[in-house]
């Protein structure tokens, strides 16, 4: 027995010292800022998503590739690259992106910005598609392979019904919905588009079709008319790209990387990674500032979460980490402004009410200033309800100002597979979330009571922040998705520009001095390794699941049924 317990303790002692020996090779071999050499380009290989919150840095010693790019952190390292003698140049390599389009907007302007330092910027397209050219054109100049192809065909938008399924499964889902364009639960009760989902997709994809093409046509030195003519034809061998005008040289990437050379006249350039640049101080190019604003992200699917939350480890938005966040802010006497950058389709009623309060609470301490990336939707839109100025993106999708009441009836389903329930109650509608029973007409008239109240609550809310009546904004709502160039005109925004804009005007609201430098603080920051296993996983494995085989659909909310603000539909235009 002494032997067995001596060796249990020696075995637990052993099991520390290894956690403790990981947790100083990580602070003792952490990257450290690069030493950039003169006559460098900057190499941006871009790929998938562009996320706004900080993902995990993994050290180099356990395989991470540094510190991982957000959209900040490429508005950032252009800036920095701008303004350092060593940067000669910037190389653009985008490959398989799935950011939406006003990020994408976001990152072309970064790249436009950069060109005023008269330094060039080179593309190089493997098989791109109509993000990867929408951001090439950019560049001074675009170069492709002999033998690949342009995959530019214009846009379509897709939508997914499971209606068909679900009734050979037995489901049932039972919705009711304010707006009557607020038609999130038609993925589930019908199989084609309403004719109001059908007239705002129109909408959607004219105009986000229509400023993708006024932006190739400024890059490539074309007319809009030439532009979608060009379109038209696609997609295109690499020779077909180059007589319509979509690239300038078929080259060897290698070839490509020649004539950067003879333009720079300097010798042999040093070619400088995105994500060892992305280590390179603001300080060390002289942008640092004394002035500190918050910059405080809202990413992802609303929904409350767990007491635990702290805003940084979770997938979805939390109420209860985001708070946190926010109250963090709020306290800092060092912080003299706020931009929320609110990246989310909705979610969860309540959430977004308990966000919203804690956002008003800061703004009444603080200047703050509401930045929107690719969409701030329904509850997304109703947590930035507080009266400060809203800056959107044209091509975000905003609005969609409605509620939406879902619960699944999973009886049929119980059937087919040989399961009963049964139960006793007490109270004439204990069983009105049960997913074995429907919604009686009584029920179904009190929940849509509930949500008409709910919804005249989110149009009070948004009449009382954009200072308008309620039938003005009731007539802009109905659940309707607007895109942010249609949201300005509309009054919903009030102004359209990306980070630069809303540090603009918080620099105004903070009476910070035009020309000064601001330095940018991070909420939540970057986390490493060692945070992550400090913290114990808070995300719902089911949720997870569905979420990977259906998209971004809130089922935390919807399986236990509850009130959503959340987008009709989380809208991907290919």
């Amino acid at each position: 027995m002494g032997k067995f317990l001596l060796g249990l303790l020696t075995g637990l002692l052993l099991v520390f010292l290894t956690v403790v020996l990981i947790f100083f090779a990580a602070w003792r071999f952490r990257d450290r800022p690069p030493d950039i050499a003169d006559n460098s380009v900057l190499v941006l290989r871009l790929q998938g998503e562009i996320p706004e919150k900080p993902p995990v840095e993994m050290p180099a010693f356990l395989g991470g590739d540094g510190p991982g790019l957000t959209v900040t952190g490429f508005w950032m390292t252009l800036r920095k690259a701008a303004a350092d003698p060593h940067i000669k140049a910037v190389v653009l390599e985008p490959e398989r992106l799935s950011a939406g389009w006003a990020k994408l907007e976001e990152m072309r302007g970064d790249l436009d910005q950069f060109r005023k330092s008269g330094k060039p910027v080179y593309a190089y397209l493997r098989k791109p598609g109509s993000r990867e050219y929408y951001l090439a054109t950019a560049a001074d100049r675009i170069y492709l392979g002999g033998s690949d192809l342009v995959m530019v065909r214009g846009m379509r938008a897709e939508l997914m019904f499971f209606k068909k399924t679900l009734d050979k499964l037995g489901v049932v889902v039972e919705v009711e919905h304010a707006g009557k364009y607020k038609d999130y639960g038609d993925m589930f009760t019908r199989s084609d588009m309403s004719a109001e989902t059908r007239d705002v997709m129109n909408l959607l994809v004219d105009d986000l079709y229509g400023n993708v093409v006024a932006k190739i046509a400024a890059g490539r030195k074309k007319t809009p008319e030439e532009v979608r003519s060009i379109i038209d034809q696609g997609p295109f061998t690499a020779t077909q790209a180059q007589d319509a005008g979509l690239v300038d040289a078929l080259k060897y990437e290698d070839e490509m990387w020649g004539e950067l050379k003879d333009r720079l006249k300097s010798g042999e350039p040093h070619k400088v990674a995105l994500d060892d640049y992305l280590k390179v101080p603001a300080e060390a190019v002289g942008l640092s500032g004394k002035s500190r604003i918050a910059l405080v992200v809202a990413e992802g699917d609303i929904v409350r979460g767990n007491a635990g939350d702290n805003g940084a480890d979770e997938s979805n938005l939390t109420s209860y980490g985001f708070n946190k966040l926010l109250r963090k802010v709020r306290n800092d006497a060092t912080i003299q402004g706020v931009i929320v950058r609110i990246d989310s389709p909705g979610g969860e009623e309540v959430a977004s009410d308990e966000m919203w309060r804690e956002m008003s609470l800061l703004s009444r301490k603080k200047p703050m200033v509401i930045s929107m990336s690719d969409v701030a939707a329904s509850g997304g839109y109703d947590m930035a309800m507080t009266g400060d100025p809203i800056v959107a993106y044209p091509q975000t999708e905003t609005g969609s100002i409605g509620v939406v009441f879902g619960k699944p009836n999973l009886h049929g389903l119980y059937d087919k597979l040989g399961i009963t329930k049964d139960a006793v109650q007490r109270g004439k509608h204990a069983d009105v979330e049960s997913d074995y029973t429907p919604l009686t007409p009584e029920e179904r008239e009190m929940l849509r009571r509930g949500v008409d109240e709910s919804y005249r609550d989110f149009v009070n809310r948004v009449a009382s922040a954009r200072h308008r009546s309620f039938d003005q904004i009731e007539a802009l709502a109905q659940g309707r998705v607007w895109l942010g160039d249609q949201a300005k005109e509309r009054g919903l925004v009030d102004a359209l520009g990306g980070l630069d804009t809303a540090i603009d005007l918080v620099k105004q609201k903070a009476k910070i001095p035009a020309a000064e430098r601001v330095n940018l603080v991070m909420y939540p920051s970057r986390r490493s390794i060692v945070d992550v296993l400090l913290r114990r996983g808070t995300d719902d494995p089911l949720q997870t699941r569905l979420a990977q085989i259906f998209g971004r659909v809130p089922f935390h909310a919807w399986m236990k049924g509850g009130m959503l603000r959340v987008m009709p539909y989380w809208v991907t235009v290919q």
